[in-house]
């Protein structure tokens, strides 16, 4: 059990350090290294595994192993993220050095989304435990369309940014990092850094949709699960440079997810059985052969899953897989490098 007083004192150091980072970006916005984003990385790594000691130490073992386990699940699960912000990052133009604060500024505007789809799937699971059959059939579907579905070479603006267009006048170029602008005949505009940023957070939320449900899995406790989501997501940001255009090298990462996808989906789906209150199914009443997997099972599964598809893709690569990132942070477009003020035509 988790103190109350711990979760809130948690909740208040995360909020912290998430405002820390976005202060430190704003105050020198530049292009991160590799030994910079791997720094970062490796700081946020070691800050998720001191707060699961934390965790043993003040909850017990249950909750540190559901938190390891979500945080895992979570982080690997975002690596799918990364392909995606590189599309929006090239489709958008973005100077190089503003990358930084744009995807942090994205994040965060993730993390709020998130933690709305958080409570609100927390107060459905209390009142109707039967949520894990459809939670369990949306990520096997999930599974299937990852393995079938073709790559995406092109990003598609969303319902949102389109909305956005149709009502406020947007700039054609960047006015460093601001959100909005003024044209040469004086009148105020918003510039593609807001959609940007906005595309960011929403297109993270459609990727909640699925991971929400996976990190039900493991944990119903709503603080474990948001925790979960930031820890993952803090670490992001850095990932996002340090790994450039290697995520698309990993050509079989997409299988490993599936096979996590689809093996949390099964899980839901057994314990949506063993929880039953359906009537049509076993007459309303708990099927006893539903057998509850440990916590420590999902551990194992993802990284068996996630190692082997990184081991398969760098000892036996498929021929013709893409070498260049899609615009990741060592592809941008020439232009926009060396002036804040550029932009670049948006698909």
């Amino acid at each position: 059990m988790i103190p109350g007083w711990f979760e809130v004192a948690a909740l208040v150091v995360m909020t912290g350090i998430l405002l820390a980072d976005l202060v430190i970006i704003g105050r020198r916005p530049h292009v991160p290294s590799v030994a910079e984003s791997a720094r970062w990385v490796l700081a946020y790594i070691g800050l998720a595994l001191v707060f699961a000691v934390v965790l043993l130490v003040v909850g017990g073992s249950d909750p540190a192993l559901k938190f390891t386990t979500g945080w895992l699940l979570e982080y690997s699960l975002s690596l799918d993220n990364l392909f995606v912000f590189m599309l929006i990052m090239s489709a958008f133009a973005v100077p190089r050095h503003l990358q930084q604060r744009t995807l942090m500024i994205g994040i965060l505007i993730a993390l709020v989304l998130r933690g709305g789809l958080i409570l609100a799937g927390s107060a459905v699971i209390e009142r109707f435990t039967a949520v894990f059959y459809l939670f369990g059939a949306i990520l096997l579907v999930t599974a299937v369309s990852m393995v079938r579905g073709g790559d995406e070479d092109e990003y598609e603006e969303n319902r949102v940014i389109r909305l956005i267009r149709r009502i406020l006048p947007v700039s054609d170029g960047y006015d460093g990092s601001r959100l909005t602008t003024r044209s040469s005949t004086g009148s105020r505009m918003v510039t593609p850094m807001m959609l940007v940023i906005l595309s960011l957070g929403t297109t993270d939320l459609l990727f909640a949709f699925d991971s929400i449900p996976a990190i039900f899995s493991v944990t119903t406790d709503s603080f474990l699960v948001f925790a979960t989501n930031v820890f993952a997501l803090m670490g992001l940001r850095q990932l996002y440079f340090l790994l450039g255009g290697l995520v698309e090298r990993l050509a079989y990462l997409k299988y490993g997810l599936a096979v996590v996808l689809a093996f949390i989906g099964v899980k839901l789906i057994l314990e949506a059985l063993h929880l039953n209150t359906l009537p049509f199914v076993n007459g309303g009443e708990s099927v006893e052969w539903a057998p509850e997997l440990p916590t420590w099972i999902s551990l194992v599964v993802i990284v068996v899953a996630l190692g082997g598809a990184a081991l398969v893709s760098h000892l036996w690569p498929p021929r013709g897989s893409r070498e260049a990132g899609a615009g990741g942070a060592g592809d941008d477009v020439d232009a926009t490098d060396g002036d804040p003020h550029a932009g670049g035509s948006v698909r």
